[in-house]
């Protein structure tokens, strides 16, 4: 089996050391609420690697809904109707309609990238966990 790439693995969420377990039971918008598995099925990486570890990802998930309202709001300012530009509730819903769809993405997406770049002295071990 060929190996993935650095963004095939974070697009994927599979695990920062192996890059075959998943860090997610299902998928992001799953009938069933998503969770964070407790240990890599493949290398049995503990992902949690302290209590409260995964506060930190409020921070990076904060970063992407910022990014996401100023896109939201610019593509909804470049491509609204002339006659709403001024009308300060269609910005309003459609910056929090887009931050409802997206919250799932940025549960998911800010522990992958906390996991896969911010976290100090965990990096991709060829053929960890070797089943």
């Amino acid at each position: 089996m060929a190996e993935l790439s650095k963004f095939q693995v974070v697009l994927q969420g599979k695990c920062p050391r192996c890059h075959k377990g998943d860090i997610f039971t299902g998928n992001a918008y799953a009938f069933r609420l998503q969770k964070t598995n407790i240990n890599c099925s493949h290398c049995n990486l503990k992902f949690e690697r302290e209590p409260g570890f995964f506060y930190v990802a409020m921070f990076v998930s904060y970063a992407m809904n910022v990014a996401e309202i100023i896109t939201i709001g610019v593509a909804s300012y470049i491509l609204g109707l002339p006659l709403i530009y001024e009308n300060l509730w269609y910005y309003v819903s459609l910056i929090l309609l887009g931050v409802l769809l997206l919250s799932p993405i940025n549960y998911r997406y800010s522990r992958v990238i906390l996991l896969h770049y911010l976290t100090p002295g965990l990096s991709y071990i060829p053929g960890s966990g070797n089943k």
